[in-house]
């Protein structure tokens, strides 16, 4: 019990130094007008999801009321949370209901009004991000219970925000000047840096999922390990056949493509299958980034191309290489290569669901805070930089 306790809460440190991770990754691949407000995004999510957490959030996605869809208010203010147990699951999740909003923030770089980011985020996890993990997670989740398989939250966290992220530009609109004239990445070194910290507390993410220091954490840690190299190299190898040259930008895309990929695998497929399945996102997801240019969405930094379909490769391939006997103690359905049959049908159906509701909810928050305040910076504001024009900042001293 001990031994579990202590590696949970590592794993939620990890989780929670993700967002700082994820700010330089996204801060790094913005213009020097937008670093600082890129960076606020991110961390704004570590001030307000945490309350609301433990206001009503923990309690809406893990209630358990013999509901397929949603949880109930009987944990509200940390009611009934008490002893190691329950306060290590509750932190543990927390940190993921951090950095799912803030997945979205690197979609809308650089024209989103910080006030309307600053209501849309607990909004958002509230309807849209709590219900689904109780879908999935929950006692009585429709999800849980087709089954069909998410070990640390490919669908609830990863295609939940690229949904989002696809609805929340379509509202917002294209930067100026998009897609000729925009900012290229002010500072590789710290997308770099960034993708190094996310690498790192992404064994927290997975292996941590397995809410136990057990034979399947160490799994997943392999697993995680090994896709996320499979991403990075087949990432840049797509760049070099396309024509192109391996760049610093492409391999920390495609670790955190392979990343995005194993995070709901992990504790579901072999060593060689992770392999795979990295390899296939490293591709794949280097082939979306170019979807939006040709669908004329603007996808700042990528989110779609990355987290939404990282994350439908993943959730699908479960179908095929999930292995019961490949995880020491593990007891789950298997995939078509291993003698299943049902999996794969129960997989894409989680994984479209997920999506509507994502998108439809997302479209419909955003067009209602759009009508009430507006979403948008003005083109002057947008001009000056929002670092300066929004929060009165600039990163760097010219």
């Amino acid at each position: 019990m001990s031994g579990d306790t202590a590696w949970m809460l590592v794993s939620a440190a990890l989780v929670m130094f993700m967002v700082p991770g994820l700010a330089l990754f996204y801060g790094g691949m913005v213009g020097t007008r937008n670093v600082l407000n890129m960076l606020n995004m991110n961390l704004y999510c570590l001030g307000v999801i945490p309350l609301l957490w433990a206001v009503c959030g923990f309690g809406f996605a893990s209630g358990d009321w013999n509901f397929p869809l949603f949880g109930d208010f009987d944990a509200a203010f940390l009611n009934g949370v008490e002893g190691v147990v329950g306060g290590r699951e509750f932190v543990f999740g927390m940190t993921f209901a951090v950095i799912t909003p803030a997945l979205i923030s690197g979609a809308v770089a650089g024209r989103m009004k910080f006030t309307a980011w600053a209501i849309f985020v607990p909004v958002w996890s509230f309807l849209v991000y709590s219900p689904v993990v109780y879908w999935i997670y929950g006692g009585e989740g429709w999800i849980a219970n087709l089954p069909a398989h998410d070990f640390a939250g490919g669908t609830a966290i990863h295609i939940n925000a690229g949904a989002a992220a696809l609805a929340l530009v379509m509202v917002l609109g294209p930067r100026q000047g998009w897609p000729k004239k925009i900012d290229f990445p002010h500072s590789l070194p710290l997308v770099l840096l960034g993708a190094g910290i996310l690498w790192f507390g992404w064994f927290g993410f997975n292996a941590g999922s397995a809410l136990a220091a057990d034979s399947v954490a160490v799994h997943a840690f392999l697993t995680t390990f090994l896709a996320a190299a499979a991403g990075l190299c087949f990432w840049i190898l797509a760049e070099v056949v396309k024509g192109g040259k391996p760049t610093s930008l492409g391999m920390a895309s495609g670790v955190v493509a392979g990343l995005v990929a194993i995070t709901p695998a992990a504790g579901f497929v072999g060593p060689i299958p992770a392999i795979l399945i990295g390899a296939v996102a490293g591709v794949v997801c280097f082939l979306a980034i170019g979807l939006k240019v040709r669908y004329n969405y603007d996808d700042s930094l990528d989110v779609v191309g990355i987290h939404m379909f990282g994350g439908i490769v993943g959730g699908v391939l479960i179908g095929f290489f999930a292995e019961a006997a490949a995880v020491e103690g593990a007891d789950f359905i298997d995939g078509i290569f291993y003698g299943g049959g049902e999996l794969l049908l129960n997989q894409v159906v989680s994984i479209v669901a997920v999506m509507a509701y994502s998108f439809v909810l997302t479209l419909i928050i955003a067009k209602i805070l759009n009508a009430a305040m507006g979403l948008r910076a003005t083109d002057d504001e947008e001009t000056l930089g929002l670092d300066q024009a929004l929060h009165a900042e600039t990163a760097y001293n010219s």
